[in-house]
C-alpha cells in the first residue's frame, strides 16, 4: 500500500527534499495517489462538494476522442483551481533562444557534421529557465509536429516562479547536478544518470541542491513518449515498465504572494502573477504524469556472434509518428556492455543514415571516439551525412587484430535523440566559441587500405577491369 506523502512543514520550502522520496513504479499505468487520505474522490471524478473542500480540475494531455489506449489524462484534486491567477504577459526581459518553430527566419540548414565541447557553466546567477537554449529541431508547436533540442546551464534554484511547457514534453537528462523537480503531481529527485519525462503542461519548479548543472533537453510536438516494441525480443528486456517511478502527492498550502508562472507557449516565455503555490494538489489519478528512471537499469542486447547490431536495439523511449517503425524522437542509450562479435569490426560502423542523429555524453568516453567527445559535449550527425569512428579508434580496433576476446564496455553512459525530421541548427550553436571547428579532422587521417590481394595473402581474380598490375585504374 501507498505511504501517504505529507504537506511541506513551514519554513522548509521546495527546498525539503530526502533521500527518501516515495514513489509509485509503472509505465502508462493508472495511478493514483492521496496526500491526505479520504481527498480522492469515490466513485466519480467531479462530485458537486470535493473531499476537504477541494477543486477538480482535468489536465488532457491528448485530445478526448484519443484511442482509449492512447488517451492520456489526470485529474488533480486541488486547494486552488490553477485558472486562478492574472492574464499572461509577454515575459521581460524575453528570452531569445528558445525555439519552437523551426524555418529560414530563425534557423539555418547545415549538412556539415557538427560537434561541440561542454559549455561552461555561468558565474552570474541563472536559473533553469533562463539557462535553456535551443541547440537544433525541425517542424513546428504550432502545429503539433516536430522537436526540439535544447541544452541547459545554470548555477541557481528557482525562486518563487514555475515553470509550463505548453508546447510539448520535455525529457531531460542531466549530465552535471541533481535536479529537484516539484510537480503538481509531486516531487523527483533527478540524478546524472536518470532521465525525467515532464509532460506538456505541467507545471513544476527545478531547483538544485549542487549548485552548477549542466544537461541536454528532447522535446517532443503533438504526441508523447512511449516503450517500444520488443518484436521477437520476447516479453522482457531494454527499459521495463515496472523501473519507471511516478511521484506521489505533496502539496503546499497558504500565499505565496507574487507567485509567477512562466509559460513556454509557442517557443516564447509569458508570465502571469497568482498569490499561492499551483503546487497545492492534495490528491490525483490517471495516467497523465511525470515520471523518471534510471538510466542503469537498463537491459541491452547485443549480438553474440558477429557484426555490430543497430543501435536501435538500445531504445528506451520513442515518440512515434503516424508512420510504422519510423520515429519522430528516439531516446538511445550506450551503456555499459559486453562485446563479444568475432571476425568484427567492434565499433559502431561507418554510416549515412535517413534519421538526423544528435548525441550526448553523460560520463566517461564514447568507443568509437577516441579523443574530443567530452561528458557535457555534443555532436549532430544529419540525414545522410556521413559518420563514424575516427583514425584513431579505427587503428586501435584493427591493431587488436581478428580474435581480440570478449571486452567489457565500462564506466560509460552516452546517448543519441534520433529522428526522422532533418534538424536545422540555430545560429547561436553555429557560432558558439564551443564548437569543435576542426571536428572534421578526426576522419581525416583515415587511410586507403586496399590491396589487390585478398587479407590471406592470394590475388584477386579482378572483374572490374583494372590491370593485375599494380591495380592502375583501366581507362581502355
Amino acid at each position: 500500500m501507498e505511504k501517504p506523502s505529507t504537506t511541506v512543514g513551514e519554513g522548509e520550502g521546495l527546498r525539503g527534499f530526502g533521500d527518501d522520496l516515495e514513489y509509485q513504479s509503472g509505465f502508462d499505468n493508472h495511478f493514483s495517489s492521496e496526500a491526505i487520505a479520504g481527498a480522492l474522490p469515490r466513485g466519480q471524478n467531479s462530485p458537486l462538494i470535493c473531499p476537504f473542500g477541494l477543486y477538480a480540475e482535468q489536465i488532457s494531455g491528448t485530445s478526448f476522442t484519443s484511442p482509449r489506449k492512447l488517451n492520456q489524462r489526470s485529474w488533480l484534486y486541488r486547494i486552488k483551481p490553477s485558472v486562478t491567477h492574472e492574464p499572461f504577459s509577454p515575459r521581460e526581459p524575453s528570452h531569445t533562444k528558445l525555439v519552437s518553430e523551426f524555418d529560414r527566419s530563425n534557423t539555418v540548414a547545415n549538412p556539415t557534421q557538427l560537434r561541440w565541447k561542454p559549455v561552461d557553466i555561468p558565474s552570474s546567477p541563472m536559473d533553469f529557465i533562463d539557462g535553456l537554449f535551443t541547440i537544433c529541431g525541425a517542424g513546428s508547436s504550432f502545429l503539433r509536429h516536430g522537436y526540439a533540442i535544447h541544452m541547459y546551464t545554470a548555477n541557481k534554484s528557482m525562486d518563487n516562479c514555475a515553470f509550463c511547457n505548453a508546447d510539448g514534453d520535455f525529457l531531460v537528462v542531466p549530465q552535471q547536478g541533481r535536479l529537484w523537480i516539484t510537480t503538481e503531481c509531486g516531487r523527483l529527485q533527478v540524478s546524472p544518470g536518470e532521465i525525467v519525462v515532464l509532460p506538456q503542461g505541467f507545471r513544476f519548479v527545478v531547483n538544485l541542491p549542487d549548485g552548477p548543472s549542466r544537461g541536454y533537453v528532447a522535446e517532443v510536438f503533438g504526441t508523447h513518449f512511449q516503450l517500444p516494441e520488443l518484436g521477437p525480443i520476447g516479453a522482457n528486456g531494454l527499459a521495463a515498465s515496472r523501473d519507471f517511478l511516478v511521484p506521489t502527492a505533496w502539496f503546499e498550502e497558504g500565499p505565496s504572494p507574487g507567485f509567477t508562472i512562466v509559460q513556454k507557449f509557442g517557443g516564447e516565455l509569458f508570465t502571469a502573477r497568482q498569490d499561492f503555490s499551483p503546487f497545492n494538489v492534495v490528491a490525483w489519478h490517471g495516467n497523465y504524469v511525470p515520471y523518471k528512471y534510471d538510466l542503469s537499469k537498463f537491459c541491452p542486447y547485443n549480438t553474440v556472434l558477429v557484426d555490430h547490431g543497430d543501435p536501435s536495439i538500445n531504445t528506451v523511449l520513442t515518440a512515434p509518428t503516424d508512420k510504422l517503425g519510423v520515429a519522430l524522437l528516439d531516446f538511445v542509450i550506450f551503456p555499459p556492455r559486453w562485446l563479444v562479435a568475432e571476425h568484427t569490426f567492434r565499433p559502431p560502423y561507418y554510416h549515412r543514415n535517413c534519421m538526423s542523429e544528435f548525441m550526448g555524453l553523460i560520463y566517461g568516453g564514447y568507443e568509437a571516439k577516441a579523443d574530443g567527445f567530452l561528458p557535457g559535449g555534443a555532436s549532430l550527425h544529419s540525414c545522410m551525412t556521413p559518420h563514424g569512428p575516427d583514425t584513431k579508434t579505427y587503428e586501435a580496433t584493427i591493431a587488436h587484430g581478428n580474435d581480440p576476446g570478449p571486452h567489457k564496455i565500462t564506466d560509460t553512459m552516452a546517448f543519441m535523440f534520433e529522428s526522422c525530421l532533418m534538424p536545422r541548427t540555430c545560429p547561436w550553436a553555429l557560432d558558439s566559441p564551443f564548437r569543435d571547428r576542426d571536428y572534421y579532422q578526426c576522419w581525416i587521417g583515415l587511410k586507403s587500405h586496399f590491396s589487390c590481394e585478398n587479407t590471406n595473402g592470394k590475388s584477386t581474380n579482378l572483374r572490374n577491369g583494372l590491370k593485375e598490375s599494380g591495380c592502375q585504374s583501366h581507362h581502355g
